[in-house]
């Protein structure tokens, strides 16, 4: 993996700002929330993107993360509100890419989140603050998965949609049926 100073200071902070993000939206502004936080939807975030840059780079593309500054800022002044969305960056790609491997660069980021939902899963068997570490990691990979699939605009489900329809299906239903039997049983 090809990257530079400049995009590990952005993804760190990038990482650092989704966290503390949503632990102030979801768990009212407690440090055990923005750690937890920062082990999951961080983790989920940062997997997320550099699964894009990895399957981009494999394709002899320039592939690096920016952060959107301006929407950083929003996302953490908007979290005290009690409203927390995610619109850090993204991978900026540039090369020749076919249709198929845009549609596969662009799968892999909701692939890893529905694997990280499945590696996660083992936590909500314990008790205490692993079971809700587990149940919270399971839930956002699989509901950042959902989101980044919808078929419109810049995300992963309009590319992939257009490359395969059956490819995008498979991958919507199992992800939106983990999604809702976690909602079910977790």
């Amino acid at each position: 993996m090809r990257t530079s100073s400049t995009e590990i200071k952005e993804l760190m902070i990038a990482w650092i700002a989704i966290s503390f993000a949503f632990g102030v939206g979801f768990f009212r502004f407690s440090y055990q929330g923005v750690v937890i936080s920062f082990l999951t939807i961080g983790v989920a975030f940062v997997f997320h993107e550099l699964a894009h840059k990895l399957v981009a780079q494999h394709y002899g593309c320039w592939a690096e993360f920016r952060m959107n500054t301006t929407m950083l800022i929003l996302m953490v002044m908007i979290a005290f509100a009690g409203i927390v969305f995610a619109a850090p960056g993204a991978v900026m790609i540039h090369g020749f890419v076919t249709k198929k491997q845009n549609g596969k660069i662009s799968l892999a980021g909701p692939l890893t989140n529905i694997v990280l939902a499945f590696s996660f899963f083992p936590l909500t068997l314990f008790g205490g603050v692993l079971h809700g570490v587990g149940v919270l990691g399971v839930r956002i990979n699989l509901w950042i998965a959902l989101f980044n699939l919808i078929p419109f605009g810049p995300l992963d489900g309009r590319k992939v949609l257009e490359w395969d329809k059956r490819v995008y299906l498979t991958t919507l239903i199992v992800a939106a049926t983990a999604f809702l039997f976690s909602m079910l049983i977790l």
